[in-house]
């Protein structure tokens, strides 16, 4: 098997990563052992887990377990910013994984695992995915409300009966109440007007957006790409979203409609001008979702 991949996946389980490579030739994901090992054991330490994996993996060869015979290896994003050769399963390897692993917290992460690929979520992902690979970023109005549209009716088609729809109803998220639905058509032709020539005029257009939050469901995640497109367009730079931890980025955001400074601050750092990078992308959009998880 080649152990190269040009797609990239990142996982979240309670906050751990689980990278994952793509294989072409067999059409499935390949997960990080050490990552799911990290889990397992609730320990962060990438030596700890990569020396319990060598003593895991003897004892498993020792019981002839077919779990060891399972492993090959692709080249993943290492904890020093390399790639290097990683032991990864497949979905089947690593449900054989979690099962001969020696404690009670496998069930648990077994339940996310075989249940987030076919979620509203994961079927969302995997659309969102295909923007990059179909080149349907070609064909999205750049910063305009139909653009929003288009890039959520794409996201979420098929899983909502609303996707692609401005909201006809009032909603409210943590007692912050959105704009109203009965101005929010005035407000978006307002939003749409407004100034993206440099940073700071994108970020709050972007801003003014997301108190609009004219979906019922799907605003942050449809709305981070169109953030993204519009970066891409005018400045020829995006957004790095695994430099922005989850909770610096739902902290900037709530107070955002009245301060936006630590948004532009975030961001800003977390500039690139890697936007046509497919593994950029698509780790942005593993991040994205990550951020809507409860």
């Amino acid at each position: 098997m080649n152990t190269e991949t040009n797609k990239i996946s990142i996982r979240f389980f309670n906050d751990f990563e689980v990278r994952a490579g793509w294989e072409h030739e067999n059409a499935k994901w390949w997960f990080s052992v050490l990552d799911i090992v990290s889990i397992l054991n609730e320990e962060r330490d990438y030596t700890k887990n990569r020396n319990y994996w060598k003593y895991l993996k003897a004892k498993l060869k020792k019981e002839n377990s077919e779990v060891v015979s399972l492993t090959t290896q692709l080249k993943l994003l290492a904890p020093d910013g390399k790639k290097r050769l990683a032991d990864t399963l497949d979905s089947e390897g690593i449900i054989m994984l979690a099962k001969n692993f020696p404690n009670n917290r496998a069930m648990k992460f077994l339940d996310w695992f075989l249940y987030s690929d076919n979620s509203i979520d994961g079927q969302s992902k995997k659309k969102a995915y295909t923007f990059f690979e179909g080149n349907l970023i070609k064909e999205i109005e750049v910063g305009t409300s139909k653009g929003l549209q288009q890039i959520q009716a794409y996201l979420f088609g098929g899983l909502y009966d609303f996707a692609g729809q401005i909201r006809q109803k009032n909603i409210s998220k943590g007692g912050f109440q959105f704009a109203t639905s009965h101005f929010l058509g005035n407000t978006l032709i307002q939003i749409e007007g407004m100034p993206e020539l440099t940073f700071e005029e994108i970020v709050h257009k972007y801003v003014e957006m997301n108190i609009a939050h004219p979906f019922m469901e799907g605003n942050g995640r449809s709305t981070r790409l169109w953030l993204d497109f519009i970066l891409k367009k005018r400045l020829k730079k995006c957004i790095d979203w695994s430099k922005i931890s989850k909770s610096d980025y739902m902290n900037a955001m709530m107070i955002s409609p009245t301060n936006s400074n630590v948004l532009q601050k975030i961001l800003k750092m977390a500039l690139t001008d890697k936007i046509n990078d497919r593994e950029m992308y698509m780790k942005g959009i593993d991040y994205s979702y990550y951020y809507e998880e409860n």
